[in-house]
């Protein structure tokens, strides 16, 4: 039986001062306080305060997950601009320190912060997480192995962070390589059943390593709160658009898998090292470069390994009636994703005369301008 897949999305932003294009180190309270007035619990803070994270309620389709994330953005940059602040959604700011930024109050954080020390603290990244739902555990454990195949393209559409305090850093997410260095992360291991998965976070947390199951944080895992299958691998977009074009096929991919299953065949399940290798390819050259085909052994242009997608989950797309986004893909593709739209906007200032400094300010311009792109009446003041 192929699940109804609901699905809910996360996305974590950044709070920046237009004028100097710096991070909010500590915005005033009244800024969360507002959001939390009008969106309730979907609005939640960050490890750093300069971060503020929404998610939306279960959604029953992507439409429905459009408006809600069209409310919930629309609202925090509406807020922040009250305080003369803007919202910004990139996995890393061009130029910004993690060592100035100060964390959360609260004893969640204290602990995070006294277990992981240097680790955590220069997590100055945001991401988009997707969950979508599966009641059968034993179907979201089957589900996992195979989705791991998939993680890799999907960061490669997502990504957004090819800077890293000022530097370009000849990676389109370098927000992967700042989060590999927290642990029990990346792609996750193959299990034969939920009985299996549960023995080993049983095992972790008798051994008095982590509390629950919500301190695994692999790039595809089950929620440790809800009956869903949450990805976590990808970069968070500055455009609406592509956020939701990468929800989009996530959960098509899911329905895909599903339909296999339905018909006593599954997607083969390769070794966590080669799909790693296509992390980090991804990571490295985002849609511009080339993955392992795992089936084929050569690597492929990322742009026909999409088209290959593409047409395997076109029933998928019509039955989740999600196919204009899921072609959205194919935009991405031709313009770039937002880190090959960010190089350009740095090297076109450069050659325009601007200093490294001043080109780094564009391109803080240019994803606050991105953020609101998409977004009803939202303008922008850059």
């Amino acid at each position: 039986m192929i699940p109804i897949l609901t699905l809910g999305i996360e996305e974590e932003y950044l709070i920046v001062d237009p004028e100097t294009g710096n991070l909010a180190t500590d915005p005033p309270k009244g800024l969360f306080e507002d959001c939390r007035a009008e969106l309730g619990g979907g609005v939640t803070p960050e490890f750093l305060k300069c971060q503020i994270e929404i998610a939306t309620p279960v959604c029953e389709t992507i439409s429905e997950a459009r408006r809600h994330l069209v409310a919930m953005r629309s609202c925090i940059k509406r807020t922040a601009r009250k305080y003369d602040l803007e919202l910004m959604a990139a996995s890393t700011h061009p130029f910004a320190n993690w060592y100035g930024q100060r964390h959360t109050d609260g004893p969640r954080y204290e602990k995070l912060d006294a277990d992981m020390q240097g680790a955590i603290r220069r997590m100055l990244i945001c991401g988009m997480h997707v969950h979508a739902g599966i009641e059968d555990p034993d179907m979201r454990i089957d589900l996992m192995n195979q989705m791991r195949y998939f993680l890799p393209h999907l960061l490669a559409l997502s990504t957004s962070s090819p800077f890293w305090q000022g530097h370009k850093m000849g990676m389109m997410s370098y927000r992967t390589t700042v989060w590999d260095g927290m642990p029990r992360n990346g792609i996750p291991d193959r299990f034969e059943s939920w009985g299996e998965y549960e023995r080993l976070c049983k095992r972790l947390i008798m051994a008095g390593v982590i509390e629950d199951s919500s301190k695994i944080w692999w790039d595809l895992r089950p929620s440790a709160r809800f009956p869903t299958l949450e990805m976590r691998i990808t970069d968070v977009c500055p455009r609406l658009e592509d956020a939701l074009c990468v929800a989009s096929i996530y959960v098509c991919l899911l329905r895909m898998l599903s339909r296999l299953k339905r018909a006593n065949m599954k997607w083969r399940v390769y070794p966590r090292l080669l799909v790693q290798e296509n992390r980090w390819l991804a990571s490295r050259f985002g849609v511009n470069g080339r993955l392992v085909d795992l089936g084929k052994g050569e690597q492929t242009p990322f742009a026909a390994l999409l088209e290959e997608i593409l047409e395997i989950i076109e029933e998928d797309a019509v039955a989740l009636d999600c196919l204009e986004e899921v072609r959205h893909a194919r935009k991405i593709i031709e313009r770039g994703s937002s880190a090959s739209q960010q190089l350009a906007v740095f090297e076109s200032e450069l050659q325009g005369g601007a200093s490294k400094q001043e080109a780094l300010k564009s391109v803080v311009d240019h994803l606050i301008f991105e953020t609101a792109a998409d977004l009803p009446d939202a303008g922008h003041t850059a």
